[in-house]
């Protein structure tokens, strides 16, 4: 159908053809009529432009809650090319782009992940005003998109339940994630680690943040466990988030404990995915 500029372009004819017929005006004739033609050839070349045009999802890979979700679309041509094609969701911008005949294309589109879970885009919009811009052809292609989105990491002190009693002893467990066992001397304050264990007579003598570091509790296995933590839920998901990609850099195994879910402890690829969507769905729909 006509865009405004489309619409335009209609009315100036109308005026055109009144022109012609108030002066009798053969050229004004000859000039409106082209005009027409025109019009009603970038009709079929709009629709045209469709013809042969097939949509897929490509893969899309998880993110964090902030960041931008990336959904990737492949469009191939079956025979004629296709000019000015534009695609995108009515919340942003469209992306313009040709597909030679018989060849395909791919580009990448983004939203804004604004919570955890699922992010489905819904129906994304495909469009063309070729050839000049005066008509526009659309359609709605579902191509059942999602992205996992995990919860935003947030660094704080580290949550466990080491499945001890919870004296001062097991402090550095719970806090630190190393155990309070056996001294094992003085390292790099990261966040995360607990104040209580700072060495802040190191720091008076100007040697920086030291925090006291001590082997693992031996026979026990490290959980992160979501009912060891206070705060709100989401805090606490953030909280939890953050720890499994500590210690998965350090290549330490852990468990993850949530209400109704249990992952046992291990580490690695798979076992990180593993927890990270774990708290992604957590409490959410399916």
């Amino acid at each position: 159908m006509p865009n405004r500029v489309g619409a335009a372009f209609g009315l100036m004819l109308f005026l055109l053809l009144l022109a012609a017929i108030n002066y009798e005006n053969s050229l004004a004739y000859g000039l409106t009529f082209v005009l027409a033609a025109v019009f009603i050839v970038a009709i079929l070349h709009t629709y045209r432009n469709f013809t042969g045009l097939v949509l897929k999802a490509g893969s899309s890979g998880a993110v964090f809650v902030g960041e931008q979700a990336r959904f990737r679309v492949r469009l191939e041509s079956v025979g004629s090319p296709h000019h000015a094609v534009g695609l995108g969701w009515p919340q942003g911008e469209l992306q313009t782009l040709d597909v030679p005949e018989n060849g395909q294309r791919e580009c990448e589109l983004s939203l804004p992940a604004t919570r955890r879970g699922w992010l489905r885009p819904g129906r994304l919009r495909v469009e063309s005003r070729f050839p000049l811009g005066l008509l526009v052809a659309w359609s709605w292609v579902d191509l059942d998109q999602a992205v996992l989105v995990y919860p935003k990491p947030l660094a704080g002190d580290l949550p466990l339940a080491a499945g001890a009693g919870q004296d001062e002893e097991d402090e550095g467990s719970r806090a630190s994630g190393q155990g309070a066992d056996d001294y094992q001397g003085l390292k790099t304050y990261q966040p995360g680690d607990s104040k209580r264990r700072l060495h802040w007579k190191a720091y008076s003598r100007g040697q920086g943040l030291l925090v006291k570091d001590f082997a693992a509790l031996a026979g026990r296995d490290l959980w992160l466990d979501f009912l060891a933590i206070g705060g709100d839920p989401e805090a606490r998901l953030s909280l939890l988030c953050h720890w499994v990609l500590q210690l998965d850099d350090r290549q330490q195994p852990y468990g993850l404990r949530l209400p109704g879910s249990e992952l046992a402890p291990d580490y690695g690829d798979a076992h990180r995915e593993a927890c990270l969507r774990a708290l992604a769905l957590y409490g959410v729909a399916a």
